[in-house]
């Protein structure tokens, strides 16, 4: 999916319109209705205290700070793409700050073509982390089944005096006799409804 077909939300920290009336020039339409514009670090952390973002983009010097410390907080805090845009003289140092805390980092100034690239490159990065997250909630509800399903087996050894194997062969059975997920069969026998 390119930015054309999936809705992402952006939130722009700058301290100019400048940057603003030309980033309006880079971005496509889609991109653009979902962005929202800080114009100093307080103002960026309010919005990202209000509502979720795909991208956080800062535009390096901020009227409160140079941002570098704002974007690696961001990135650590967060499942988000944080890019951190600065002048070309301080780029180095600057990547070598924030490079190992998944800060992407561009040199000012930057052309169309190249704003064009970040923006499919920001992309890229928060599909991959959408993989990363489903994966993450997907292994996290797994350990919840294993979790119910210990308690479910150990109810079942005291109070039915099942052996361990009795116990996991009963919730099976009986998930498969439900058509149910072992989990919600585990949580049928902790519910009192088979013993």
């Amino acid at each position: 999916m390119g930015l054309e077909e999936r809705v992402y939300s952006m939130l722009v920290i700058s301290g100019g319109d400048k940057f603003k009336r030309a980033l309006e020039g880079f971005m496509p339409g889609s991109l653009l209705s979902h962005t929202q514009f800080a114009g100093s670090i307080s103002e960026g952390r309010r919005a990202l205290n209000e509502r979720a973002f795909d991208f956080v983009l800062v535009n390096s010097p901020l009227p409160d700070g140079a941002g570098v410390g704002f974007a690696i907080d961001v990135s650590e805090a967060s499942e988000r793409v944080v890019v951190l845009m600065v002048k070309a003289e301080l780029h180095g140092g600057v990547y070598q700050m924030a490079a190992s805390h998944g800060v992407f980092t561009l040199q000012k100034p930057l052309s169309g073509s190249g704003m064009d690239q970040a923006l499919r490159w920001m992309v890229s990065a928060r599909e991959k982390l959408r993989g990363v997250e489903r994966k993450s909630l997907s292994l996290e509800e797994k350990m919840a089944e294993i979790r119910l399903v210990n308690r479910a087996k150990w109810l079942l050894i005291e109070s039915c005096g099942m052996d361990e194997p009795q116990a996991h062969r009963y919730i099976e059975k009986l998930a498969m006799d439900r058509g149910v997920a072992k989990g919600q069969a585990a949580q049928r026998v902790l519910d009192g409804e088979f013993m």
